[in-house]
């Protein structure tokens, strides 16, 4: 089964998260605590803020050697992406993209990586939207880079984090474009929790073993 097909619609789905306040997830590089993500809910009128941040570094004998910072703002009408922003610093490199909906058919994007227009069915990837396991493609959070993506649904798995365990839908993201660079290449497993569709884990291979693991839920 290479995609599970589940009865709602991407627009149902974002709604279906608007009770959440805030979700919360340590970052590990070979088992080693690195950092954070944090995505905060806000209910404004009809409109739905996402606000996300991400932070970690990488340290060797007290030395960091590499920062990374995200900070980004999805912003949902009626349950459809009208807008996002994001300025990413990546060890001192500068990445963003500006994104809108244009009337109600596509979105102009201007990131660092790409300028130009995508339909509105391609997700941004930013996760914790379970719909992206039936996107075409998704669009980069940090750079506008469109990913077109094949979805493996790869079964079910108990999760555990400490005392806390989670019966989940075990994802792979890959890039179906082969001529990328490795370092281009989507090669994600996500986990999403059975009942409630909340993002749980993440994990993939690039310089070490990197996993996200959800903190808490609110």
């Amino acid at each position: 089964l290479s995609l599970i097909i589940l009865p709602f619609s991407a627009e149902a789905h974002v709604e279906h998260y608007e009770n959440l306040n805030r979700i919360e997830f340590d970052i590990y590089r070979n088992n080693k605590h690195i950092g954070k993500h944090i995505f905060s809910f806000k209910k404004t009128d009809d409109q739905l803020f996402v606000e996300s941040e991400i932070n970690f570094q990488i340290s060797k004998f007290g030395v960091t050697l590499y920062e990374y910072h995200v900070k980004g703002t999805e912003v949902y009408k009626d349950g459809k992406l009208i807008k996002f922003n994001s300025k990413t610093n990546q060890n001192g490199k500068e990445k963003y993209v500006n994104m809108a909906l244009e009337n109600n058919e596509e979105y102009i994007i201007d990131g660092s990586s790409y300028k130009g227009k995508a339909p509105t069915d391609y997700l941004l990837g930013t996760w914790w939207n379970h719909s992206i396991v039936k996107a075409e493609a998704q669009i980069s959070a940090v750079s506008g880079r469109i990913i077109k993506q094949k979805v493996t649904f790869l079964g079910k798995e108990t999760i555990k984090f400490g005392d806390k365990s989670y019966n989940t839908l075990h994802y792979n993201f890959s890039s179906t474009d082969k001529k990328l660079d490795k370092g281009k290449k989507l090669n994600t497993d996500v986990w999403y929790d059975e009942k409630t569709l909340n993002w749980i884990k993440a994990s993939f291979n690039k310089k070490g073993k990197w996993e996200y693991r959800l903190i808490s839920i609110k």
